[in-house]
């Protein structure tokens, strides 16, 4: 057995009995290509410069990076940069270092074994384990679209004056864009998100450059401090910027369109495909970096600066951005970025729950029916609270749902992080000691952070 043929098993063991591989003997039966309608459609030269290759395997890490600047990541950057100043920088910067890690995992998981997280889950723990892991990644990807629908409608009301109920109604209704991009190819719905995270940069390099912030005090914002820990209120807002940032979906999301490429499925090919993959998500979530650190900047260069300290909703701040920074297109292009957030937040959780549900269920629906499905689901809350609680309770909703995603964390990276370790699974792939121990201490802070919320918020 080699690194191209993991999942070949003998057929004589017991269904969950681990073979020689590490995977279940019943492992390859019906086991179908992640995204088998894009599996290796994308050619990528096997030889040549260097940058025909890597602008070959770019694409995924900027699917992926869309994650971790979604709405969901809007509402906590605000909050974190009005309240606290550029105290929480430390913070992005953190959970950036850790996604950047994660992904390269997530990559090199799909690239070596040809199984996305789902499938490799699916091949490793009994069905009971198996379920709740479907059902704990589900929760993950509600929370998503929730954060989805509320940017989305409040997007759509600041830019439009749709009001927040028909804006949510609306939002419903992408779940059609996705299976446009897919019929015109999987290169069209990368050079789509990408476009969009163009709009996303320009607009707030905008507004960096109308706040101009203090240098210093942004470069002491990087620098950790121990007051997130001991102050409760600042720890719940850095949970959530972490569960908005280290985003579990992403995890099965990367580990499956890495293999859109047409690599050579050796072990050359596959060693260059990650190198490659990795270098590709780098790339790409230093974007991210940018994005979440603009946001937190800009509220506590105009916010915080200005007293404002209680701004943790979009619609405040897109209302008082204009006359702070005394730019009249400010708060235009802060509703013009949210609305591309949105719309593409929206086509990374389509194919992740898309990804999860096929990965752990072999359970096939077409996108625009699992779309509406959870834009359903997603939707009810948001009308329930908006009716009760008007734009205020949306604001508190979204930075909730940030941190239920910081909760369903520990069920996606614990099983990454177990799996990439593993030689019978990984071969002369698996990840070395050093970069292990590294994965297993990530994972621990993130298990520790969730226990310190999980007692802060029922006994403190």
């Amino acid at each position: 057995m080699d690194a191209r043929s993991p999942a070949l098993t003998p057929d004589s063991l017991p269904n969950d009995t681990p073979d020689a591989s590490g995977w279940r003997a019943d492992a390859s039966a019906g086991v179908q290509h992640s995204l088998p309608e894009v599996y290796g459609t994308i050619l990528v030269p096997f030889r040549g410069h260097w940058v025909r290759r890597l602008l070959a395997f770019a694409g995924p890490g900027y699917l992926v990076s869309v994650g971790y600047m979604d709405p969901g990541n809007w509402a906590t950057d605000l909050a974190g940069g009005s309240k606290f100043g550029y105290t929480l920088l430390s913070v992005i910067l953190l959970s950036n270092l850790m996604a950047i890690l994660l992904q390269a995992l997530a990559a090199r998981l799909g690239i070596v074994t040809d199984r996305d997280l789902a499938q490799a889950c699916r091949a490793t723990y009994s069905r009971p384990v198996n379920f709740m892991l479907w059902l704990a990644c589900e929760a993950a990807i509600i929370a998503c679209d929730l954060a989805e629908v509320i940017g989305t409608a409040i997007a759509l009301k600041l830019l439009f004056g749709i009001p927040l109920v028909g804006g949510a109604l609306i939002a419903a209704l992408d779940a059609f864009l996705l299976l446009l991009l897919m019929n015109k190819g999987f290169r069209f719905l990368e050079a789509f998100v990408i476009a969009l995270l163009i709009v996303i940069a320009v607009c707030f390099v905008v507004q960096i450059t109308a706040a101009a912030p203090p240098v210093a005090a942004m470069l002491r914002g990087f620098a950790p401090s121990t007051e997130i820990f001991t102050n409760p209120e600042m720890l719940y807002i850095a949970i959530g910027i972490i569960g908005a940032t280290v985003m579990p979906h992403n995890l099965y999301l990367h580990s499956s369109i890495v293999q859109t490429r047409a690599y050579e499925r050796s072990d050359e090919g596959r060693r260059d495909a990650i190198k490659w993959a990795t270098t590709d998500s780098t790339i790409a979530l230093m974007l991210a970096l940018f994005i979440n650190a603009a946001i937190l900047v800009v509220a506590a260069a105009t916010f915080h600066k200005s007293g404002h300290s209680d701004v943790a909703e979009i619609g405040q701040a897109y209302e008082l951005l204009s006359p702070l920074l005394g730019l009249g297109i400010a708060s235009t292009l802060f509703a013009v970025a949210l609305l591309a957030s949105g719309l593409n937040s929206t086509v990374t959780a389509t194919l992740a729950g898309q990804i999860v549900m096929e990965g752990f269920l072999h359970l096939r629906l077409p996108s625009w029916a699992r779309r509406l499905l959870t834009r359903g689901i997603a939707i009810v809350p948001v009308i329930i609270v908006t009716a009760l609680y008007g734009e205020r309770g949306t604001g508190q909703l979204l930075v909730f749902s940030q941190v239920v995603l910081s909760m369903q964390l520990p069920f996606a990276v614990i099983p990454l992080v177990r799996f990439v370790s593993d030689r019978r699974k990984m071969g002369k792939f698996a990840v070395s000691k050093p970069v292990a121990a590294v994965a297993w201490i990530v994972a621990g802070i993130i298990v520790t952070l969730n226990l310190k919320l999980l007692f802060e918020t029922f006994f403190g």
